[in-house]
């Protein structure tokens, strides 16, 4: 039972709360759009959001899990950038953006994901889908279950290219969830989403080289923004997905449902404006290092240090970081054997008296069984500490 407060127990992480500057946070700016969400990635708060569970049609925001399970695929080695993958009549016939692949024709998968991220290319995502599941249908199957398994809980998945479809939804929530797990989990794998151009193949007509623009307008107008996918149908209105990193925060905006081009540049600007100008994320503990010892009894050691298993890192407005808490409590009493890694404790860190954030300790170390001797004093002195209190 996590009842006993090692010593005081309140360690102050920096100042006294009276001595930090208030943090004047204006409210959320409201956008011309459906639905929106903002997230920070590391630690994945959110800052902002609007009907972010309510299902809606996410047009090519979907080749971003066409896009998860390919790069998953990468990672386990079941395929390779310099796979050959076969172009159907199905894929060649895709309506909508394209990256103009052939029929028949063999294609570098790398070449595939540029047309699916950069792109935006309906071809290249079903020539992808039926070279990695067989067919359209199974990979979505697959899309249906990675989804699953990242905690996209209103997520339903159709096709692998974000065409309209009858019960094919997602929401801005899911959305800001897929795409923190894509940059978290493939890092190298998404350094595809700041290209700003990609040339394949020829003109049908002119047999010219076809270069096409990332539809992503803000990898042009903000240097601090590197990813990651628009998206568009008439039922979705124009959506984006956009991340920016400033000063070591990372945040990524989910605008469903504008008007326009512009607009959906333009709301997701007043988005990443305010969380950058208004919030601010800090570490404040450090897994793995011993946060403090504590007695244990019955062991070959008299005390065990313990400590998290991850840092803790928590985003909230700015200068208010300044005056937080830390709260420790302790299962007593702690008995050998333990091993590294066994839960013993909890920390909380505090904002006056709300808890922002809680976290277990674990034991930094083993502490082996003592003897028959000791082990039997220690059962004398903790049954007679607990007659008297």
């Amino acid at each position: 039972m996590l009842r006993k407060l090692l010593g005081l127990g309140l360690f102050m992480l920096c100042v006294p709360a009276a001595l930090a500057a208030p943090a004047l946070v204006p409210r959320p700016p409201a956008l011309a759009a459906a639905s929106w969400i903002l997230i920070e990635a590391k630690t994945g708060t959110v800052l902002v959001e609007h009907e972010a569970d309510t299902p809606l049609p996410p047009a090519s925001l979907t080749k971003m899990m066409t896009d998860y399970v390919v790069a998953s695929e990468l990672a386990a080695g079941r395929a390779t950038l310099d796979d050959l993958v076969p172009i159907s009549e199905k894929a060649w016939r895709m309506d909508g953006s394209k990256m103009f692949v052939r029929v028949g024709a063999s294609v570098r998968l790398e070449d595939l994901l540029r047309g699916v991220v950069i792109q935006s290319g309906n071809d290249a995502s079903v020539a992808l889908a039926e070279y990695l599941a067989g067919d359209e249908a199974a990979f979505s199957d697959v899309m249906n279950r990675q989804a699953a398994l990242l905690g996209m809980k209103n997520s339903r998945f159709r096709n692998a290219t974000g065409m309209p479809a009858e019960d094919h939804l997602s929401t801005a929530r899911d959305l800001s969830i897929l795409a923190r797990r894509l940059i978290e989990d493939h890092p190298d794998h998404y350094r595809y989403y700041s290209e700003k151009t990609f040339t394949y193949g020829e003109d049908f007509s002119t047999g010219q080289p076809i270069t096409q623009r990332n539809r992503n307008e803000l990898l042009w107008i903000d240097d601090s923004v590197d990813g990651i996918k628009t998206g568009y149908t008439a039922a979705a209105g124009y959506c984006l997905v956009a991340s920016s990193e400033r000063d070591g925060m990372r945040l990524i905006s989910v605008v469903l449902g504008t008007n326009s081009p512009d607009a959906r540049t333009q709301e997701t600007q007043k988005l990443l404006r305010y969380g950058f100008r208004y919030f601010e994320s800090q570490p404040l503990l450090a897994g793995g290092e011993a946060l403090g010892t504590a007695p244990i009894w019955k062991g070959t050691r008299s005390t065990v240090a313990y400590g998290l298993a991850e840092d803790i890192r928590l985003t909230l407005p700015r200068g208010t970081h300044e005056g937080l808490e830390t709260r420790t409590t302790l299962r007593e009493p702690l008995t050998a054997p333990l091993i590294q890694g066994d839960a013993v404790g909890a920390v909380q860190v505090l904002q006056g008296d709300e808890v922002l954030y809680e976290a277990p300790l674990f034991a930094l170390h083993e502490v082996e069984e003592a003897g028959w001797f000791k082990r039997l004093l220690d059962a004398l002195w903790l049954w007679f500490a607990s007659l008297f209190g």
